[in-house]
């Protein structure tokens, strides 16, 4: 291999460079865990209707969406002496840590506004800071590692992802009823077991940021130029506000296929996040709809944040093994496969009226969520310019953002008028949804097993 040559190839990561460049990831997802597992009854604490669940919910998305393409553009475009990526995700993570320690105290504010605005104000908050923080983690990774590495890279991400989700989903239960920490809410307030696990969860997102702002270096502009031949350097190129529209037009065909799949994905997922809850404390511990305050409504909380655990920790695995199952049956059908058993995970739900069943169901959407949070970025990382790689992450998190607004704003209401505030339809939803996503990603175009086929 000549100089020339060697300067257009990435230079190959080991397992311990690829895990500190995502170490960050672990410390967002470990507050996602605690935020997805504990918001609803948060809110339901503080007086949300289970109608007004799903419109609460809808700052995640809406902040995502907006946030998400404006970040990957400005990160495509700056330089500074801690590189492009890492300045966004290391305010992101400031943020989203004030958020944190602010949600569960959100009756502190009543004087001023009725606690459960105040709680969904800080929702809103926190979720756009995971999002400042989470993009430029997607893209850096497609920014650092070689095209033939990438389905490591994001499986490796998952790994990590899963670890913080099993520590923040699982730490409520572990605080409330191994450590003695009080899980009853006290004066109509939230519990301290949630509360202390909310501080706890600050304390982890910082440290892990760091730990990849501190270990990794960016390539310069120079060097992303190198690997990008044929393409203007990354400094030489015209920042604009309004080409964030020309690429949303622009998108490349791998990436609008995946759009569909994302979609029908990401609908289910968030029906699930904000229904089930309310779907265990009804359909499996016997709980009256309006029965948000009792000692047995929060033990159903508590325990929907283990089962939650649980389907984090199955991705956690279910992520190390995706690479080798994707190179012997592809990584459209891996994926397929994976969303199917995610969608009988959650049809099981409808059967089961012990909760310890409820882990059996978890299995399969925990093999959903693994591959979800790596295959569908593995697709798309190679049919993308190298150069545009923060901004097509961003817009690719409109199709994740799009159906939980659908969601969002529909889905309470569908529940509570269609389903008579039987929660437990929406999770059967949910799984009909990702059905649908199972079939469509079977129609995408992978870009590097065209490349690879003899």
């Amino acid at each position: 291999m000549n100089f020339s040559q060697t300067l257009k190839s990435k230079p190959r990561f080991n397992f311990l460079q690829i895990l500190s460049l995502s170490m960050g990831f672990l410390g967002i997802q470990f507050g996602y865990a605690l935020q997805n597992a504990n918001a609803s009854r948060i809110l339901q604490t503080f007086g949300a209707d289970i109608e007004q669940l799903s419109w609460f919910w809808l700052a995640a998305p809406i902040t995502g969406m907006i946030i998400q393409p404006i970040i990957g553009h400005y990160s495509d475009h700056t330089w500074t002496k801690l590189g492009r990526r890492r300045p966004f995700f290391l305010a992101g993570a400031i943020m989203a840590a004030i958020a944190l320690i602010l949600m569960p105290n959100a009756g502190v504010f009543a004087s001023v506004l009725p606690a459960m605005f105040i709680g969904a104000g800080f929702l809103m908050i926190m979720d756009a800071s995971f999002n400042v923080a989470m993009e430029p983690f997607r893209a850096l990774v497609a920014d650092m590692l070689p095209a033939d590495q990438s389905t490591l890279g994001f499986s490796i991400q998952t790994f990590l992802i899963g670890i913080g989700a099993v520590i923040g989903s699982w730490l409520p239960y572990v605080l409330g009823n191994w450590m003695g920490i009080s899980k009853i809410a006290r004066n109509g307030g939230i519990p301290d077991n949630v509360v202390f696990s909310f501080y706890i969860g600050a304390a982890v997102m910082i440290i892990t940021i760091l730990w990849t702002v501190i270990s990794t270096k960016e390539y310069s502009p120079e060097e992303l130029a190198r690997f990008n031949v044929g393409k203007e350097p990354v400094e030489e190129q015209k920042s604009k506000f309004s080409d964030i529209f020309k690429d949303i037009v622009a998108m490349p065909k791998t990436m609008k296929q995946l759009g569909l799949v994302q979609f029908f994905s990401w609908i289910a997922l968030f029906g699930m996040w904000v229904f089930t809850t309310p779907a265990v404390a009804q359909h499996v511990y016997g709980l009256a709809v309006t029965d948000t305050k009792s000692a047995l409504y929060q033990d159903a909380g508590n325990w929907v944040g283990i089962i939650f655990g649980v389907y984090n920790g199955i991705a956690m695995i279910y992520a190390l093994l995706l690479p080798a199952i994707a190179h012997k049956i592809g990584r459209k059908l891996t994926h397929s496969i994976s969303l199917l058993a995610g969608a009988a995970g959650l049809l099981s739900i409808y059967f089961i009226t012990n909760p310890t069943s409820l882990i059996f169901s978890m299995i399969g959407v925990g093999m959903a969520w693994g591959s979800i949070l790596s295959m569908p970025y593995a697709i798309l990382a190679p049919a993308l310019p190298l150069r545009k790689m923060g901004i097509y992450m961003g817009i690719f998190n409109i199709f994740i953002t799009v159906p939980q607004i659908i969601n969002g704003l529909f889905g309470g209401m569908i529940v509570k008028r269609l389903f008579d505030s039987q929660a437990i339809f929406a999770l059967i939803l949910s799984g009909c949804f990702l059905i649908i996503a199972a079939i469509c990603v079977l129609g995408v175009e992978d870009k590097l097993a065209i490349k690879t086929q003899p």
